[in-house]
């Protein structure tokens, strides 16, 4: 109870810094009226940037009449100058995003980079945030209000006419820059929470060696250190085709999940070797003599509650909640369209034959831990041990996979001299976590691919990982250097970074010259797709329906957002896995760690491997390279526009399901 009342006197207290809004309403109209009667032709976008700064305006920032003569003065009619001043905002904007954004990756170098140890003061300094003060600035120079009369926001739907206008989508993609005003305190609040969250899930590793079977084998090498969840996701997949054995570690990994789901799972066995662990029984033992330990409960759900409490702060300044951030303004679609668009792919009858499909394939009924069955893909059928040696010989380091990025692209069809172009803007760092892609800012940097190398060289999950940051990457120097417009720059959302990286990700063994001359290949293909896109637009259900909970209770505990959790991952479960694999009650989509480090981040994989579908119907019969480069050049249209513009059709799980329905039928 008491810390309910804490986070209740909380958010009390930081009501008292929502921003006063200063100018009266008969100011606001006065204005309009008087630029509106110089540019009659004009009337709806001066109503729209005057109404805008007027919403953004403080007391600090002057009066009335400071206000009324601000505008009068500040507004733009000519529309050669208006052009000027654009490019000239657009390249003070590139250079301000770049340098911060080094700035940020220096901080950070040691916390996200394999360095060696992490000392404490990596930590302190990867806690800053070098633009914390950035937005206040512009305000207080009143660059903002600058920018916002003369560029104010669009509604999507206004966006979405815009059609081929390419100077008209970059005015509108700068009219986005300044809805919002949120003090640099809340802000700094929120990196903090954020890279706590960060550094949680960066460190949550499993010491394979140390865990026990119900008979007290141990399955796993001492040295197999995993990462939560990404690795020991990644270790079931790798262990289909491997028998009773592989069996055996594939259920031993499940028990794990459950106990860091349930927060059973004991403290002394997080990212430490010191002790045997059996996550059967939950037992803690020393030289086999059973021990004492402190379960993490709820320290997991903690950290998502300190996400929620955090966006709540800034729910304060933008009117709306994080959930409609996401997908209004970021993903640009809305929820109700997005829940839709998944449950219609999720409630398919045609998963109950795939499911059929893949027990026959296996042998035996489905378990929870088959939601990422990998038996459809070519891979599953090789050798990964030769396959681990062969990578370890070509990339011992990072520094030898940064080398081979031109050859790499060469083999995905790219001449070598755009090839070089873009591999020199791209860098390969040796991650501490599973890896992750971080693109340039500005025309002159590099982007980062980062993934995990082991002290003895690049595995094959390490090497799989790689290629799909390689694909964001491709995507971010592309969208940067090649597009027309700087504040065009990247993709309508994540899901259209992930669906390249997916699609690079998928010739993974393509690119080390193993070829697949099955003609199953396409059907595996295919309904390797379905399987994933089930897992994931099942996990992005869970993520949307937990944070509805979080809003529907802002005064929850830990423990009540823990139990929370787990009875709607089964609820999600019950829905749309239990008719397929016939059983209830599972919790196994309440793992992912993007549910704490990535809030409402898995929608846009889901939305990704949609994409992904449609890319590559459309490759198929044309030159790879050249549409990728055509494609992602398209920069930051609205995702409606940007599919129908790259591949001539609308966003939609129709051609997937109509394309299973005839793979099902060859038998």
């Amino acid at each position: 109870m008491e810390k309910r009342w804490t986070a209740i006197a909380f958010v009390w207290a930081m009501s008292f810094l929502l921003p006063a809004y200063a100018i009266e309403p008969q100011t606001v109209d006065r204005t309009i009226q008087e630029l509106t009667r110089k540019n009659p032709a004009e009337k709806d976008a001066i109503e729209k940037g005057v109404r805008q700064i007027a919403r953004l305006w403080q007391e600090k920032d002057g009066d009335d009449a400071v206000f009324q003569t601000f505008c009068l003065e500040k507004y733009i009619t000519d529309p050669v100058e208006k052009e000027v001043v654009f490019r000239k905002i657009s390249d003070y904007m590139e250079a301000i995003n770049g340098h911060f954004a080094q700035m940020s990756e220096r901080l950070g170098w040691h916390v996200t980079v394999d360095t060696g140890p992490i000392h404490p003061v990596d930590y302190m300094f990867s806690t800053l945030g070098p633009r914390a003060h950035l937005t206040e600035d512009l305000y207080d120079k009143k660059i903002a209000f600058y920018v916002a009369l003369n560029f104010p926001k669009l509604t999507l739907a206004e966006k979405e006419a815009l059609g081929n206008d390419r100077r008209a989508w970059a005015y509108a993609r700068l009219g986005d820059w300044f809805t919002s005003r949120i003090p640099t305190a809340v802000r700094q609040q929120n990196s903090l929470v954020s890279n706590d969250a960060d550094r949680y899930i960066d460190a949550y590793n499993i010491y394979m060696g140390n865990l026990l079977t119900p008979k007290g084998r141990k399955l796993f090498p001492q040295e197999m250190i995993l990462l939560c969840h990404w690795n020991l996701r990644d270790e079931i997949k790798a262990n289909y085709n491997k028998g009773k054995e592989g069996l055996e570690k594939q259920q031993t990994v499940y028990e794990v999940m459950k106990r860091v789901i349930s927060q059973e799972i004991p403290r002394e066995a997080i990212n430490s070797g010191r002790y045997d662990w059996n996550p059967y029984t939950n037992t803690l033992s020393d030289a086999g003599q059973t021990i004492p330990f402190t379960p993490e409960s709820p320290e997991r759900y903690r950290k998502m509650l300190n996400n929620f409490h955090a966006q709540q702060r800034i729910d304060q300044y933008m009117g709306d909640t994080y959930l409609d951030r996401k997908f209004n303004d970021e993903m640009e679609m809305a929820l109700t369209d997005v829940e839709a668009l998944f449950d219609r792919f999720l409630s398919a009858p045609e998963l109950k034959e795939v499911g059929r499909l893949i027990q026959k394939r296996m042998g035996r009924k489905l378990q929870a831990f088959d939601i990422w069955y990998d038996g459809f893909k070519a891979r599953a059928n090789l050798d990964t041990e030769k396959l681990d040696q062969q990578l370890r010989q070509r990339y011992p380091d990072a520094q030898a996979m940064e080398d081979d990025l031109a050859n790499i692209l060469v083999k995905l069809g790219y001449a070598p001299e755009r090839a070089n172009y873009l591999a020199e803007k791209i860098a390969v760092d040796g991650a501490r976590g599973s890896g992750h892609a971080a693109g340039a800012s500005m025309k002159g940097q590099k982007a980062r691919l980062r993934t995990r190398i082991p002290a003895g060289g690049m595995d094959y999950k390490g090497y799989n990982i790689a290629i799909h940051e390689f694909g964001h990457n491709v995507e971010q120097t592309i969208s940067l250097y090649d597009v027309d417009y700087y504040l065009l720059e990247g993709v309508p959302n994540t899901a259209f970074t992930e669906a390249l990286a997916f699609v690079f990700q998928k010739r993974d063994l393509e690119i080390l010259g193993i070829d697949n001359n099955d003609p199953e290949k396409n059907r595996m293909d295919l309904l390797d797709k379905v399987w994933s896109l089930y897992e994931i637009a099942g996990v992005s259900m869970l993520d949307i329906a937990v944070w509805k909970w979080l809003y529907a209770h802002p005064e929850a505990t830990a423990v009540e957002l823990q139990e929370a959790v787990v009875a709607l991952s089964k609820e999600v479960w019950n829905r749309y896995y239990a008719p397929v694999f016939g059983v209830k009650d599972e919790t196994v989509l309440a793992i992912y760690s993007h549910m704490i480090g990535y809030p409402l981040y898995l929608s846009a994989y889901a939305f990704g491997q949609i994409i992904e579908y449609q890319l590559e119907n459309y490759f198929a019969g044309k030159h790879f390279a050249t549409e990728v480069d055509r494609i992602f050049a398209l920069g930051c249209l609205t995702p409606n526009v940007w599919i129908q513009q790259a591949t001539g059709s609308p966003l939609t799980v129709d051609p997937l399901l109509e394309n299973l329905r005839k793979a099902l039928e060859k038998k």
